[in-house]
């Protein structure tokens, strides 16, 4: 059953990311009719706009293995206190990004009752932290930083660091897994379905499997990166992977969440409209809000 009240936030931040572009994101998924599609379905839906974000040519980028972090953090206070105020109000928060890292910011908002569960959809295990990453992005390290595994680096007024139980976890559709993320995984002890699992055993039981490890605490989470679907059908994400879920698995995926009755905050990030084609990302990620929130046929 699709829930009554939805509020939509935005965050058009890609300083998390190595490729510009995802700031766009939020913006693209409006115009493919978010709003409409929703309200179209008997879902009432309020759109807060988008949080104060920094552009990246007016700041330095800061130390080298955490870019911008000054900048990302601070955006992520913002989103917490929307994802906070807006589930008081008794809505359920989608956040629109922007680059994953923007996931600190929905977690702690969400954990102003205690550390939640996330299902986490992605090619990527996000795991990452400033000692392991390869790269300094950011958007690699958003699930490390909600398991409070960046350190003081990462505290900032505003966030609640630690936001999430490592054992109510998820990590479905991974495709790439760096070596200090194999390493999380393995002492953590955290759910990760590879899309091997998910071919070898189907989307259904994967996704029922991965909703119940992830409920029983103060919230359940379900954070999409699109990138987790095919470039087939998903080429405009931040970075694609091949080999990923098709147009309709996602969906199943999303729609499992539904009927299991347990969202509490919904999030899509990583659209690129400037990699993509006619929009056509940001039209799958309205579909699969849709789904995720309750949205059939008949």
């Amino acid at each position: 059953m699709a829930p009554t009240r939805v509020a939509i936030m935005g965050a058009a931040l890609d300083l998390g990311a190595g490729r510009r572009g995802v700031d766009m994101g939020p913006s693209a998924i409006r115009y493919a009719g978010l709003h409409g599609k929703l309200a179209g379905a008997g879902i009432d839906v309020e759109d807060r706009g988008n949080v104060e974000t920094a552009l990246a040519e007016t700041r330095a980028r800061g130390a080298e293995r955490a870019r911008f972090l000054d900048e990302i953090l601070a955006t992520c206070a913002r989103i917490a206190t929307e994802v906070e105020q807006v589930r008081d109000e008794g809505l359920l928060p989608l956040v629109l990004g922007g680059d994953h890292s923007i996931a600190i910011g929905t977690l702690s908002g969400l954990a102003a009752s205690g550390p939640g569960g996330v299902l986490w959809l992605d090619a990527h295990g996000d795991l990452n932290t400033p000692e392991t990453t390869p790269s300094g992005n950011v958007h690699g390290m958003p699930l490390a930083a909600a398991l409070g595994l960046c350190g003081a680096e990462f505290a900032r007024e505003g966030l609640r660091l630690p936001a999430v139980d490592p054992q109510r976890v998820a990590l479905v559709g991974v495709r790439s897994l760096d070596a200090g993320e194999q390493a999380v995984v393995r002492d953590l002890g955290i759910a990760v379905y590879t899309i091997s699992d998910l071919d070898r055993r189907g989307v259904e039981p994967v996704i029922e499997e991965a909703l119940t490890r992830v409920s029983g605490g103060s919230f359940v989470h379900v954070s999409v990166d699109l990138d987790v679907v095919d470039p087939e059908f998903a080429p405009g994400v931040g970075d694609p992977v091949l080999g990923g879920l098709s147009y309709r698995e996602a969906h199943l995926a999303l729609e499992l969440v539904a009927e299991a009755g347990v969202l509490d905050c919904l999030e899509l990030t990583e659209v690129n409209p400037i990699r993509d084609h006619e929009n056509t990302t940001a039209t799958l990620a309205v579909g699969l809000a849709a789904s995720a929130l309750g949205v059939r046929i008949l």
